[in-house]
């Protein structure tokens, strides 16, 4: 019988559980597609369930339950801040002291607790294990990937010290090379800027990125002489006197009016000329260091792969620069590069530690499963639901599906499509995905304002048939987690005319002016920089979603699809039938597709708000 590994990561952001089987990933959810609290950070009961039953196990099953990183470190690093900034760093300590004298500074014991209230039956718990964070991020980045040998970088913005780190992964052993350490943080410098343009920090980071090609980088000088000095292999260190985080409850204060020329733009408050230049300018810093980073990295291990993991690696400008400058062959990132990923990697390194092999590697195929780790609903579970709930629909499968789905799209209807098991982290890659087609020049405004409420310059991602994605893109390699940027290419680009997407933008070639140009044929997911962020699917990925990609480009000429998340702003993706029946009804979507099962907007009975009497919970299997 395999040897099981529960991993657990929690209180702080993006709560996770994940069970790993003699080093294969079993499942893994991030809390929040549970308990419907974007980014939750509590104890992720409800995905501990789930992973559980996924692997068809009780705890009792479980060899080790393994936390992210060590509370205890952690706590000694808060300490350590708090004496070094007082007085003024009072009320940062008075704030978070009385938690961390509470619970959080030994949080593997919290985690016990919530254990035996999960099992419920007064048995033994399994031995819980702490890691540290970035060892986590580490472990989540080499374990999985298809290489046998590889260096690995992680960074993000603090764990209990480090903020980047550098690894050596060969074979099932992970070596650390050296590390920086708080309060020197790329993460919290870019969430800094995240702050200051009037976006939340740890989750619109994003945002922040996706603002950047809007403006130009004519604050990057000045961050360089003012905020962080970067030295030739990448280590750098910020001038503390222009940040906040150390003491207060804010990111930035005075020193960054000053530098940037006024407050903080406040939240959906109106974007101006200075918030693009900001973001073009931390967005251009953020991408010199990454590539110094990558650089040193693989010149120290020798290694022609990198594996990348921590929040920045989410950043798939920085990541696209890595490929496309050549620094090594190959780059591979972790799906869950975030700290919901952390509880994979803890699982791993405990397995791994343990002695399991990585048995996937050889077969040039990574062991995530195309990260679809989550909870899936059969046919009949589907069924049982429109019945009771009384919702028409057509039942298709296959090729027909697929064929009547693309002539749909190609008709400029948007899909609501929910496929087989949910993804794990941030991206929906083609299971709990909301598609349409990327030549219609409206669409990208379509989308924001009428399907997803969100602000109108966020840019949308495209998915290819793998083969195909040469002629429409310059990409030095396979993307299949959405997390590399690439140039469209220059065969499918356009000079620009007018027809763009957003009425509102005004009829200058400027700041969000720049929506009203079309740049290419897939204008849709072509970003103002006439870049795209892609996800590359092979002929071994997620087989409805490939029967899709194909179905359309037979039909049309073109294997590309809009592919985005299936939500709204401010909630999480969608993960039960349930969930896309609302987010369906709610929003502008024309049909909903769940399994093989075809709804249209135009047959369903009228939609009531309060539906608490038909929301029963359906068995995952």
């Amino acid at each position: 019988m395999p040897e099981l590994i529960l991993g657990i990561s929690a209180y702080y952001h993006d709560s996770a559980a994940a069970v790993v089987a003699d080093g294969v990933p079993l499942a893994a959810a991030q809390e929040e597609r549970f308990s419907r609290r974007r980014h939750d950070p509590r104890f992720p009961a409800r995905a501990v369930d789930y992973c559980l039953r996924a692997a068809g196990a009780k705890l009792g099953d479980v060899a080790a339950v393994a936390f992210y990183e060590d509370s205890a470190l952690k706590f000694r690093r808060a300490l350590a801040t708090w004496l070094a900034t007082a007085p003024r760093g009072f009320p940062a300590f008075h704030d978070a002291f009385p938690q961390w004298l509470a619970w959080k500074r030994n949080a593997t014991e919290e985690v016990r607790r919530n254990l035996r209230a999960t099992a419920g039956d007064g048995g033994a718990l399994p031995p819980v294990v702490t890691g540290r964070h970035h060892a986590s991020h580490a472990a989540s980045a080499f374990y999985p990937s298809p290489y046998e040998s590889a260096a690995v970088l992680c960074v993000d913005g603090v764990g209990e010290w480090a903020t980047t780190s550098m690894w050596h992964g060969r074979g099932a052993r992970l070596s650390a090379l050296g590390e920086l350490r708080f309060p020197h943080s790329l993460g919290l410098l870019y969430s800094a800027f995240t702050y200051f343009c009037g976006f939340k920090v740890d989750s619109g980071e994003y945002k922040l990125m996706g603002l950047a090609p809007y403006g130009t980088p004519r604050y990057a000088r000045l961050i360089r002489e003012r905020l962080i000095d970067v030295k030739p292999d990448g280590s750098f260190r910020l001038d503390l006197r222009h940040f906040s985080y150390l003491y207060g409850r804010v990111m930035v204060g005075r020193g960054f009016e000053e530098l940037f020329g006024g407050p903080r733009r406040e939240p959906e408050g109106p974007l101006t000329e200075r918030e693009f230049d900001l973001a073009a300018s931390v967005q251009q810093v953020t991408e010199e260091v990454m590539l110094r980073l990558a650089r040193t990295v693989c010149e120290r291990t020798g290694e022609r792969r990198l594996c990348l993991a921590g929040g920045v690696a989410l950043n798939c400008v920085a990541n696209g620069r890595i490929v496309a400058e050549g620094l090594c062959d190959e780059v591979w990132v972790q799906p869950a590069a975030g700290d919901a990923g952390g509880a994979l990697g803890a699982a791993l390194a405990e397995s791994h530690r343990r002695g399991a092999p990585r048995a996937h590697v050889g077969r040039r195929a990574d062991a995530m499963s195309g990260a679809l780790l989550g909870p899936a609903y059969a046919a009949e579970e589907i069924v049982g639901f429109l019945e009771r709930r009384g919702v028409p629909y057509t039942r298709l499968s296959g090729d027909r599906l697929a064929r009547r789905v693309a002539a749909e799209i190609a008709a400029g209807r948007i899909v609501g499509w929910f496929q087989g098991r949910m993804e794990f982290g941030p991206r929906a890659l083609g299971a709990r995905s909301i598609l349409a087609d990327p030549r219609d020049p409206r669409m990208q405004s379509t989308l924001n304002l009428r399907i997803k409420f969100r602000e109108s310059f966020r840019p949308f991602a495209p998915a290819v048939l793998s083969e195909d994605a040469a002629r429409w893109f310059d990409l030095r390699q396979e993307s299949p987690y959405m997390l590399l940027t690439a140039p469209v290419a220059a065969e499918q680009c356009r000079d620009g005319d007018g027809d763009g997407a957003d009425a509102d933008a005004g009829d200058d070639r400027t700041g969000l002016g720049l929506l009203r140009i079309r740049r290419s044929t897939i204008p849709a997911v072509t970003h103002v920089d006439r870049s795209s962020r892609v996800q590359t699917v092979g002929p071994h990925d997620n087989p409805p979603f490939r029967r899709l990609l194909t179905a359309f480009r037979d039909l049309t000429g073109c294997p590309v699809l809009v592919n985005t998340s299936f939500n709204v702003r401010g909630e999480p993706i969608v993960n039960t039938p349930e969930e896309a029946y609302t987010c369906f009804m709610r929003t502008g979507i024309d049909l909903l597709v769940l399994g093989d099962f075809l709804l249209e907007k135009e047959d369903q009975p009228p939609w009531r708000e309060k539906e608490d009497d038909w929301r029963e919970a359906i068995p995952m299997d």
